[in-house]
């Protein structure tokens, strides 16, 4: 699937829908080490950036979207419309990253 025919918008501009094959999804848990933990804490006395939460975040949303895409693509898509992110806390320490979005068959419009 074309990363660039994934999109928030609910269409692609340049682009008809021409099925909506259903709602798909990508989901991950992730949590922090113990060592992890303590090196974010440490980071937290200085302020700033905590670059070890946020490389943590932006592997958690990469691999959701990348379950979203599989899911999409095992269904027959080549586009996903209204797609989302949603975070929970599972238990302390541990957070469930949801992708979501309506898998599409899309094909360019003829102007």
């Amino acid at each position: 699937m074309d990363r660039q025919l994934i999109t928030t918008s609910n269409q692609l501009d340049g682009y008809r829908i021409t099925q909506h094959l259903g709602i798909v999804r990508g989901i991950t848990v992730r949590s922090r080490s113990v060592l992890g933990n303590i090196a974010g804490g440490l980071q937290s006395l200085v302020g700033g950036k905590l670059s070890i939460y946020v490389d943590l975040c932006e592997t958690a949303r990469q691999e959701a979207f990348d379950h979203l895409v599989v899911h999409a693509e095992a269904m027959g898509a080549n586009a996903i419309v209204a797609m989302r992110y949603d975070a929970n806390e599972v238990m302390t320490g541990i957070t469930e990253v949801l992708a979501y979005g309506t898998a599409v068959r899309v094909e360019p419009t003829h102007s």
